[in-house]
């Protein structure tokens, strides 16, 4: 997953502080808030643009892939997931994937945003017999997930065409 988190980091990229970004300061797509939660204390932004790629790697590596337990689905969806985890929290990506297994039929499993043998077993069995479309419905639950937060959050409509884009990344030939 090493190169799924170098992945993150370059399509992040370096410093922003985008006034429409609800996520205030970021690096490598690290927010001040998650540097806050690293750090123990209150990060600066002077903190946020001084984050090195190998604390950005190390913040990923433990908050968003083996904190959450994302490292432990099976691997091709791994990145997919980690990459929506990165965009609005692990516990939301994990509940997109609950729901998507429900909606498919290999549920129930419970919408906690929690990955526990029940998720990842009933993810093996949906990833068996789906293959790729497993991979595109998540796509697909995920663009509705941004469309409707642009809906509530009319700012958040200037990155809804990158997050459709990035989206769209992990859409599978079927």
């Amino acid at each position: 997953m090493t190169d799924a988190i170098d992945n993150i980091i370059r399509i992040e990229g370096g410093y922003v502080n985008d006034p429409a970004d609800r996520g205030g300061p970021t690096k490598y797509g690290i927010t001040q808030k998650t540097l806050s939660d690293y750090l123990g204390r209150q990060a600066s932004i002077e903190d946020v643009k001084n984050i090195t790629k190998e604390t950005a790697r190390e913040i990923y590596e433990r908050h968003y892939l083996t904190g959450p337990r994302i490292n432990t689905l099976p691997s091709p969806i791994q990145e997919q997931i980690l990459d929506i985890g990165v965009n609005s929290g692990p516990k939301t990506a994990i509940k997109m994937l609950q729901r998507v297994l429900n909606a498919a039929g290999f549920g129930p499993v419970t919408v906690d945003g929690v990955i526990g043998p029940m998720t990842r077993n009933v993810t093996e069995t949906a990833l068996q017999k789906m293959g790729p479309y497993l991979s595109n419905a998540i796509v697909d639950h995920r663009i509705q997930f941004y469309e409707h937060l642009a809906e509530r959050h009319p700012s958040d409509k200037k990155f809804l065409k990158g997050w459709k884009r990035r989206a769209n990344s992990f859409r599978l030939p079927t």
